[in-house]
């Protein structure tokens, strides 16, 4: 379902064309608005191998912070990678663990990072604080562009049905819609979420529940 097959089944589904009054947004901003509305809630609650990402960049030495990409999501993984090509997998750790156990004031505790915690949305601190320039590779889920602006998407293509009764959720919250309209919608929509989710962990294929990611024994 592209953009416009979208808009028109919103206008349908609804039974509103939701014209423009004074001083309101147009149709087309309301439904825009319900579409984009739907896309950040699935994407928040579902990690997709579709909307992943791999980047790589580097660590410098003596500084503990390593900033985030634009469209960052969430991390999948974050990796150190030496002079040989071995890659060494960072544990995420939470911030205050970090600023504890590694405080940025002797440069006699710098080392290679092990592990890593989301300081702000724009940075990622390191642990311990790097001692060399060190490439890394980072995997992560980002925030694809909405189909709104691109006209169609991966989620449109292939489930069309969640961004479908996301969108319809939010119109109904927008006209106020009866209960029984808003229990029907989120019924529809929590099914489409269910399978979406089956797709992100993994458990619709033959090797069920495996994410990829190294697995180390707890420390």
């Amino acid at each position: 379902m592209n953009y416009t097959q979208l808009t028109t089944a919103i206008k349908g589904f609804a039974e509103n064309d939701f014209p423009a009054t004074v001083g309101s947004f147009t149709s087309a901003e309301q439904i825009a608005r319900f579409v984009q509305l739907a896309e950040q809630r699935i994407y928040n609650m579902v990690q997709l191998p579709a909307i992943r990402k791999n980047v790589t960049g580097t660590m410098t030495s003596g500084n503990r912070f390593l900033a985030t990409p634009s469209d960052w999501l969430s991390t999948f993984s974050l990796a150190v990678i030496n002079a040989a090509n071995e890659t060494s997998y960072l544990l995420n750790k939470d911030v205050n663990f970090i600023r504890e156990s590694y405080p940025d004031t002797d440069a006699a505790f710098y080392a290679k990072p092990e592990y890593y915690a989301v300081f702000d949305d724009n940075t990622f601190i390191l642990g311990p604080t790097p001692d060399a320039n060190y490439a890394t590779e980072l995997h992560y889920f980002y925030y694809p562009t909405s189909i709104v602006t691109a006209g169609t998407t991966w989620l449109g293509t292939n489930f069309d049905s969640a961004l479908l009764y996301g969108s319809l959720l939010e119109a109904a919250l927008f006209m106020k819609s009866d209960a029984d309209t808003m229990t029907m919608y989120k019924a529809r929509y929590d099914d489409a979420m269910a399978e979406l989710k089956q797709l992100g962990d993994g458990k619709n294929r033959q090797d069920a529940y495996r994410s990829g990611q190294v697995r180390y024994p707890v420390r």
